[in-house]
Formats: structure tokens, sequence, C-alpha cells
């Protein structure tokens, strides 16, 4: 039988072990003072600010809250008070001036009127996909527009537009690595990358955006775990209990809207007995899903892992490059 409890750990030791990894890799392989962390208020930053404040003291690390149009003031208050409650310094950089500067928010709107004409900057907007429970079984994704008096529409989107939407979008979490980089830069740190082992498995990242980083210290930790290391830190409580979002677009957002078949925590236990060959029947047992379902979400993992593997790799070379070096962590 398949057991709910699977992911549990001793988050002690864990956090022991993470610590020692990053101080060797940033330090030893590195050679840098320092980590930068992008801090957005959600449960993987702050774990991730915690990691590294108890790796390099708070003086060496450099927060970064990085706001634009559509950000919610939620995730600013959260960030700021995570850092206040570690002993961090932080910095914000506004980024919508750059945003705006290229085009993200014009190229997304002239995608999104491709299907509602009407929209423009005041309404707001995010793209959807359809529930699990509709049982719909070929993903595809709507664009959801709120007018100012508060009117919703819904649409599908065209491959196009949505293609589009997303390639705008991108614009923030590159611009938001961009500013990484420069206080990395400045400060001879190294910066570090946030993805739970949902997202990095899956692709939930931009390639040159939040997938680019020095260090991953919780790639390996299904989202599940995250929340329970951050309860070990002793983190506040509004960061322990957030829900997960993209804070990407105007309206609020879960990660199961946009890309994942359920919520994470179930998600994780599914993504966990796909990797350990648990029988769909028995994983939709213990789950609370039809033995249907829970094929599909076994399928779509794979489907997933399939579509976002160009994400994972380094340039293509065309030839070997001797003498410069390997991948591996431990080099």
């Amino acid at each position: 039988m398949f057991d709910k409890n699977v992911l549990k750990m001793d988050y002690a030791t864990e956090a022991d072990r993470i610590t020692k990894a990053m101080k060797r890799i940033v330090t030893g392989v590195l050679k840098k003072r320092g980590v930068v962390v992008g801090v957005s208020g959600g449960i993987d930053s702050s774990t991730c600010l915690a990691l590294a404040v108890r790796t390099f003291g708070p003086k060496r690390v450099c927060a970064l809250l990085m706001p634009e149009r559509d950000s919610s003031s939620t995730s600013g208050d959260l960030g700021q008070q995570l850092c206040e409650h570690l002993g961090v310094e932080y910095i914000v950089e506004n980024i919508a001036p750059v945003l705006a500067a290229a085009g993200c928010y014009e190229r997304r709107d002239e995608a999104i009127r491709q299907v509602f004409p009407e929209y423009d900057e005041t309404y707001k907007q995010k793209i959807v996909v359809p529930p699990l429970e509709e049982g719909n079984r070929i993903t595809f994704f709507s664009i959801v527009i709120q007018a100012p008096d508060g009117t919703m529409k819904k649409a599908r989107l065209p491959l196009k537009a949505y293609l589009q939407v997303v390639a705008a979008t991108n614009f923030k979490q590159r611009t938001r690595k961009m500013m990484d980089y420069y206080h990395a830069d400045r400060l001879n740190y190294a910066v570090i990358g946030t993805p739970n082992r949902l997202e990095y498995d899956q692709g939930f990242f931009v390639k040159g955006g939040d997938g680019l980083a020095d260090v991953k210290p919780i790639a390996h930790l299904y989202k599940t775990q995250v929340y329970d290391m951050a309860k070990y830190f002793e983190l506040p409580e509004a960061v322990t209990s957030t829900t997960p979002t993209t804070d990407t677009y105007s309206l609020p957002q879960g990660q199961d809207e946009f890309y994942f078949a359920l919520p994470y925590d179930k998600m994780d236990l599914m993504l966990h007995a796909f990797n350990h060959d648990v029988p769909t029947q028995e994983a939709a047992k213990a789950l609370g899903l039809t033995e249907d379902q829970a094929s599909w979400i076994y399928r779509d993992i794979e489907t997933k892992r399939r579509s976002t593997r160009y994400l994972h790799l380094p340039p293509r070379l065309i030839d070997t490059v001797e003498n410069v070096g390997s991948h591996r962590a431990d080099d």
C-alpha cells in the first residue's frame, strides 16, 4: 500500500547536509564570498534564504525583492517580513521600467487582444489550464480577463497568442535573473536558484530566467518537504501557510491552474509514486483519484519531462572542447 507519509524526513539532518554542501560549493568550487537570493515571499525562496543565512550568516547574503506591475503586494510584504525575521538586509529593485522598455507588457497585451479586442492596461489577466476534475485529457490554455468593473471573461487561447503571452511574460524571470547577477558580480557572490523537485523535474522554470543559477539547494526536495523545512527553520507563519502562486499575472493564479494537474501536496506524491513504479491503481486509491485520472497524470509527467528536457541542457557544442571542466557539483 502506498504510504502518504513517504516524504517525511529528518529536517535537522537534511538542513545540516545542505548547508555543508552549499558552503563547499560556493567557497570551495565557485570561489565566492557569499550568495544572492531573489526573494518573492514564496515558500521556495524563503527556505533558500533561511538555508543561505544558516550557511553564510546574514552579512554574506544579499536578498533582492524585485516587484513589477503585476506583482501582488502580499508578496512584497512577505518578502520584507522574512528578511527582517532572518536579519538580512534587502534591496528592492523595481523591474517594471525595464520590462516596459523591453515591451513585456505591450507584447503580452497585443497577444491577449487577439482573443479579447477590448483588453487594455486597466484589465487584469491570467492563463489557466482545465482542472483535472473536468475530465479533459487534452491540455490547452485559456486566458481569463477581469474588466475594471469586475466582469470576468474566459476564452481558449490560440497557439500563436499563447506562445506570445508566455514569451512576453518570460521577460520577468529573465530580468530578475539579470538583477541577481548584477549584484552577484558586484559582491563576488554566487546566485542561488530556488526550484523545488517538482518544478525542476517537470520543467516549471524559464531558461535563462529562474532556471539560471550557480547553486540549486532544494532541487532534490519535493515542495511538501520544502514547506516542512521552512517550519523546521521556524519561518513566519504567514510564509509557511502561503499557497503557491506564480505571481506572474495580475489575477491570482495557483500553480495547479497554470501548469500542474493537482495541488502541490498531491502532485508531490504522484511524482514520487511515478518515480518508484507504484501502480496507478494504488496511487489513485491513496490520493482519492480515479485510476483513469492517475494514469493521465503519469502520462503527463512523462510528457512534461520530454517536452522540457531542453531546459536542462547546457549549450550544445559542435565538437569537444578540452580542459573546460564539467557540470558536477563536486568538481
